[in-house]
């Protein structure tokens, strides 16, 4: 009997030193501590029993693909970064396929490639080992249309387990995704009821799950920025939830249309007991007062059921292909501040080169937001426009809790007043440069009266107004 205690004993130990190692945290005999809605504030994420804003700046979407991964995670680790990315994807030159291949190069959709799997083991384990969180995308549309469908494992020319007519797929998808006519997206019993190549989906995801499952600091997606119909997304979002079975996960998805106002969207805000957050990336397609304006659409229209709401992608850079519509490196910060000061869950930029990446700009800003978290906490305040006057469309956006705390970003400069007739008293008035993350100068102003407040940097800077 004492030699059964004692090996029992061991094998508990054992058992919490791995769930440690995979970021799991063991709480009174069970295990606890996943990524879910806060529960004081269910806007915001909670982990490991804590909240925590998550922002992120990587350079890839597919980051388990990235061959220097490892010390990519430190950097962003170093710059306050705590969320990444991470499509399921294989179609930039150099990726792994999920599927081995046979002595002919032929693709056995029965058969994985195990180093694939590898690589996202490693990013699961080295993210939960940095506290990181990671968002993964399932299915991304352009890994299966145009030049990339020439390739893929799933196109019958590739593999050897189906022909075109048994897989009623063709040679060619010439068109760009979005418009959504790859039968690999109608699979599903709702839409085209294909089974035979349903069964080699249903497969995939049960091998992602396999892995992803173990950890605790994961979040899902679906799909990578869709146009496909609501039935694929029911389908997929009943049976991911049904093959975790006991564990609780976090689950969404990612249309594609820019206006977020859009019947599309409402897909994902009108079913909280579908979709546990949000993800609102495509609203940083829409620059100045007008991101601002349709992110406050989604909070109020979300008001008495609260989610996070996520944005895994800012879109933004000199060399994004957009930069004709305003949608360049300056916009990317604007957009990023702006998701800060409104309530966002999560910011993240996007990899180059329609983002920016992890670079001097997103470096600067997410170090900003954690200098400004040692002074605030952003659950504890609320965007409050109201308080301010005299202000122009895109000149300043303000968060507060009133009487204590106030914040004020300006996206570039800018002069507007602050209504502090709550706060009793003194209080500190300092500015951060955004473009270089450094306190600037530190005043002592008394409340009850609105202020003036004077950006003192063109580029970009925040005021932070704390009671005495």
């Amino acid at each position: 009997m004492k030699l059964f205690f004692y090996f029992t004993c061991i094998g508990i130990l054992v058992s919490a030193i791995a769930c440690q190692q995979k970021g799991i945290k063991v709480q009174e005999g069970k295990l606890d501590g996943s990524i879910r809605p806060w529960s004081e504030n269910p806007a915001y994420w909670e982990f490991k029993g804590e909240p925590l804003l998550l922002l992120g700046a990587t350079d890839n979407d597919n980051l388990f693909q990235q061959p220097n991964l490892k010390s990519h995670l430190d950097s962003l680790k170093a710059i306050g970064g705590n969320y990444i990315r991470n499509t399921m994807s294989d179609r930039d030159p150099g990726d792994l396929r999920a599927y081995a291949t046979d002595d002919n190069g032929m693709y056995d959709l029965n058969l994985w490639n195990e180093a694939y799997w590898n690589q996202f083991d490693s990013l699961l384990q080295w993210t939960a080992q940095r506290d990181i969180i990671v968002q993964i995308e399932i299915w991304d549309r352009f890994d299966h249309s145009r030049k990339e469908w020439l390739s893929d494992p799933y196109h019958p020319a590739n593999n050897i387990n189906y022909s075109y007519e048994e897989a009623g797929l063709d040679s060619l998808y010439p068109n760009h995704p979005g418009a959504n006519e790859q039968p690999f997206f109608y699979t599903v019993p709702a839409l085209d009821d294909n089974s035979l190549l349903l069964d080699y989906q249903q497969s995939f995801v049960r091998k992602l799950l396999s892995h992803a499952l173990e950890y605790d600091h994961v979040l899902y997606c679906i799909d990578n920025e869709t146009k496909g119909e609501d039935e694929w997304a029911v389908y997929w979002a009943e049976f991911i939830k049904k093959e975790a079975g006991d564990k609780e996960i976090m689950l969404t998805q990612m249309w594609d249309d820019w206006d977020i106002k859009s019947d599309m969207h409402k897909r994902t805000l009108d079913h909280p007991e579908r979709y546990d957050y949000i993800d609102m990336s495509q609203n940083s397609h829409n620059t100045g007062q007008l991101n601002w304006d349709n992110a406050r659409f989604i909070f109020n229209y979300i008001h008495s059921n609260p989610r996070p709401v996520n944005s895994t992608k800012i879109y933004g850079s000199k060399t994004s292909p957009w930069t004709n519509r305003g949608i360049d490196d300056r916009h990317a910060v604007e957009t990023f501040f702006r998701n800060i000061i409104g309530g966002f869950a999560s910011s993240r930029f996007h990899r180059p080169p329609a983002g920016l990446g992890m670079s001097d700009p997103s470096i600067h800003a997410l170090m900003s937001v954690r200098k400004l978290e040692e002074k605030i906490k952003f659950w504890e305040i609320d965007p409050r426009m109201d308080l301010l006057s005299g202000r122009e469309a895109n000149e300043a956006y303000c968060a507060a809790k009133e009487g204590e705390r106030y914040l004020v970003y300006f996206p570039q400069g800018g002069e507007v007043s602050l209504d502090l007739s709550s706060l009793e008293g003194n209080a500190s008035l300092q500015w951060l440069s955004i473009v270089d993350a450094e306190w600037l100068e530190t005043s002592k102003i008394s409340g009850g009266d609105t202020i003036q407040l004077s950006s003192p940097a063109s580029t970009g800077s925040l005021a932070l107004v704390v009671k005495e």
